[in-house]
């Protein structure tokens, strides 16, 4: 992904949010940290430090994804593929968020909800 994908991404989110606000929590790629990406009011960037992708949420989610696939072998790809999807199928929103959920974005949420 390079910044032009970037930013591509970053209007097309501007459309969809209408009148909303988002955080988008990202890390330091050079995609990400252009100056010539240009960002709209109500997208706010939430950059996590460098070389800590422990603090990427899905990092947490990828976790819990391979711990049921630890020590299996797939005949295929498309059998491992299958079996991604049934233990996404059985992930609940409440699994997802207690994976996903981090003090620091939270308090990211509460501060941006105050303007």
């Amino acid at each position: 992904m390079d910044g032009e994908c970037f930013q591509q991404f970053l209007d097309w989110l501007s459309v969809r949010l209408g009148s909303d606000h988002a955080i988008l929590q990202i890390d330091q790629a050079p995609a990400h940290t252009s100056s010539a990406i240009v960002w709209q009011e109500f997208i706010i960037p939430l950059f996590q430090p460098a070389s800590a992708p422990e603090l990427n949420p899905i990092e947490s989610l990828w976790q819990a994804l391979k711990k049921p696939l630890k020590n299996q072998l797939f005949s295929s790809l498309q059998a491992l593929r299958e079996r991604i999807q049934e233990i996404f199928d059985q992930l609940t929103f409440e699994q997802v968020i207690s994976l996903s959920s981090y003090n620091f974005i939270l308090e990211a949420l509460f501060y941006a909800a105050s303007y």
